[in-house]
C-alpha cells in the first residue's frame, strides 16, 4: 500500500489511502496525485528539511558549512560541527537527504513508466511526463552536489524488482549527462507558466536554471552562456524581471512575482510552511506591526562576513545588526554581543500560526541568472560589457554604483563572488559557489578548523548503505 497526499496552495489536503496498483494509476487524475506527492521531496525527509529551515535542510546546510551563517545553540554538538566541516558518517543531518532523495528518485522512475501507461490527454501526459523528469534531474543534482555520483535507478525493471541488489556507484560523466538528459528532454514539454493554482511546479524556464547550475558546477562555460541567454530570451518575453525592491522578493503579498523561478508553495495551515523566521529571530525582537512571532534566535550571519557589504546596501535591510524591542527601543546586535546580524529575509505572515509561516520559500530566481552569466562570460571572455551590464543591474536594484569599469579577469570574478554573497544570502547557493571556486575548505582552514579537509568538499554516504551494499557502494574518501 501508498500513502499519497496532494496539497495545492488554496486548497484543502486531499487524501489517497489504500492504494495498489489494481486501483490506482488509472487516468489522469491519479497521475497528478502520483506526481504531487513526488515533489514533496524539495521538503526533504523530516521536520524543516530540504528547502525548510531546520539544521536537516540542505539550504540551511549550504550557508552554515560556509562564511553565512552559524547558530546560538550552543559551541558544541552539531552545530559547531556543521561550521568546522567535521563530517562522519553518522552524523544524521548530512546522511539524511541521501536517505531522503534515493526513494524519491526511484518513485520517479517508476512514475513514468505508470503515467506513460495512461490513457488520459496527451498533452497533459506530456507535461505530466516532463514534470517528473525535471524533479529526477533536480533531487538528482542535490545528491551530486552533496556527495559525488550516487546510483540513482533510472531502470523501471530494476526500481520494480524487490530482488534487485544494490549497484556500484556510476562515473561522474555519467550522472552528468544522466541530469543534463532529463533538464533537456523536460525542457521540450514544459510550460513556460502556469496558473495561478499550478504555481510551484517545474517550467520552463525552472529546468533551463537547473541546467545552468549544473553547467556552472561542471565549469562549462559556454553551455552555461548558451542556457542563460534561453532565460533572458523569456525576459525579453516578459516571463522574468527582477522586482524593483530587494525585501519585496520575500513577502507573502507579493508571492508568485516576476524574479521567481522556481519556488516551495507554503501554507502555514499545512505541513509546507517556511519556518526561516523562527530559527533566527532573538526572543527580545518586536516587529513594529506588532505582531506576535515564534523567535528561537538560532542563526546569525557572521560580523566578518556582515561587514563585507556596503553600508549603503539596500540588502542591509534584510540582515539586523540593529533591531526594535519592547518599545520600540533598539538592540545594537554587535554592542550586546551576539555572534552577528539577524539574516531576517522573509517577511512576516500576518495569518501564522507559531512558528508556521505562509510565505513562498525561494529555490531560484533570476538576479541569480544575471549573476550566473557573468560569471560564465568573465571565464571565458573576461569582463565584457555584457558582463557588466548584468552585475550592474543587480547593484543598481541594491542601490549601489556600477563597478569600476577596466578590471582585470581575476578582479572581476571577485567582485561577481562578492555580488552573490550580497544578492544570494541563506538561499542555497554559498555551499556550491564557494567549492565551485576552489574556497570551500580554505574558509574552513581560515575560520580555524582543525577538520577542513580536501575531501570534505563531499559528505559521508550513510554508513547503513554502505554495509548493506555487499562492497558494492564504496564510501567518499576520508569516512
Amino acid at each position: 500500500m501508498i500513502l499519497f497526499t496532494s496539497c495545492e496552495k488554496d486548497l484543502e489536503p486531499e487524501v489517497f489511502d489504500k492504494l495498489a496498483p489494481s486501483t490506482f494509476f488509472k487516468n489522469g487524475a491519479d497521475a497528478k496525485a502520483a506526481l504531487t506527492n513526488l515533489y514533496t521531496g524539495m521538503f526533504g525527509a523530516g521536520w524543516g528539511g530540504g528547502y525548510g529551515g531546520a539544521q536537516a535542510s540542505w539550504v540551511v546546510q549550504s550557508s552554515q558549512t560556509t562564511d553565512e551563517l552559524v547558530c546560538s545553540w550552543g559551541d558544541g554538538g552539531s552545530w559547531a560541527k556543521l561550521n568546522n566541516l567535521n563530517f562522519d558518517d553518522g552524523f544524521g543531518s548530512l546522511t539524511t537527504h541521501y536517505t531522503g532523495l534515493m526513494p524519491k528518485i526511484t518513485n520517479a522512475t517508476i512514475l513514468l513508466e505508470k503515467i506513460n501507461g495512461i490513457t488520459m490527454d496527451p498533452d497533459l501526459k506530456k507535461r505530466y511526463l516532463a514534470e517528473v523528469k525535471a524533479l529526477r534531474a533536480h533531487l538528482s543534482t542535490i545528491l551530486y552536489n552533496f556527495y559525488g555520483p550516487v546510483s540513482i535507478v533510472i531502470d523501471p525493471a530494476y526500481a520494480q524488482n524487490p530482488a534487485s541488489l544494490p549497484e556500484a556507484r556510476p562515473s561522474s560523466d555519467w550522472m552528468f549527462k544522466q541530469i543534463e538528459t532529463d533538464y533537456k528532454e523536460a525542457m521540450a514539454d514544459l510550460p513556460v507558466t502556469y496558473s495561478a493554482n499550478d504555481y510551484g511546479r517545474f517550467t520552463k524556464g525552472a529546468a533551463m536554471m537547473g541546467l545552468l547550475k549544473l553547467y556552472m558546477k561542471e565549469k562549462k562555460w559556454p553551455e552555461a552562456i548558451a542556457i542563460g541567454n534561453q532565460l533572458q530570451a523569456l525576459e525579453a518575453q516578459g516571463v522574468y524581471s527582477l522586482v524593483p525592491e530587494y525585501e519585496d522578493i520575500f513577502k507573502i503579498d507579493n508571492e508568485q512575482n516576476k524574479e521567481m523561478i522556481l519556488a516551495i508553495p507554503c501554507n502555514s495551515a499545512t505541513d509546507n510552511y517556511n519556518m526561516w523566521l523562527a530559527h533566527c529571530i532573538p526572543g527580545n525582537y518586536v516587529d513594529p506591526s506588532g505582531q506576535a512571532i515564534e523567535a528561537w534566535g538560532g542563526y546569525k550571519m557572521p560580523w566578518k562576513t556582515y561587514d563585507k557589504f556596503n553600508p549603503a546596501d539596500k540588502r542591509l535591510k534584510q540582515l539586523l545588526a540593529v533591531y526594535p524591542t519592547d518599545g520600540g527601543v533598539l538592540f545594537d546586535a554587535r554592542a550586546e554581543g551576539l555572534e552577528g546580524a539577524i539574516p531576517k529575509k522573509y517577511g512576516i505572515d500576518p495569518a501564522a500560526a507559531g512558528e508556521a509561516h505562509g510565505t513562498d520559500i525561494v529555490v531560484w530566481r533570476y538576479a541569480d541568472v544575471l549573476l550566473l552569466i557573468a560569471e560564465a562570460t568573465n571565464e571565458v571572455n573576461g569582463p565584457t560589457p555584457e558582463a557588466y551590464s548584468l552585475i550592474n543591474r543587480v547593484r543598481t536594484r541594491a542601490g549601489l554604483p556600477n563597478l569600476v569599469a577596466g578590471l582585470s579577469k581575476d578582479l572581476f570574478r571577485n567582485k561577481i563572488m562578492d555580488e552573490r554573497l550580497f544578492e544570494l544570502w541563506c538561499e542555497g547557493s554559498r555551499r556550491d559557489d564557494l567549492i565551485r571556486w576552489g574556497k570551500y575548505i580554505q574558509r574552513g582552514i581560515d575560520d580555524g578548523s582543525p577538520f577542513a579537509t580536501p575531501n570534505k568538499e563531499l559528505y559521508p554516504l550513510p554508513r547503513k548503505a554502505v554495509d548493506e551494499s555487499n562492497g558494492k557502494i564504496i564510501q567518499n574518501l576520508g569516512y
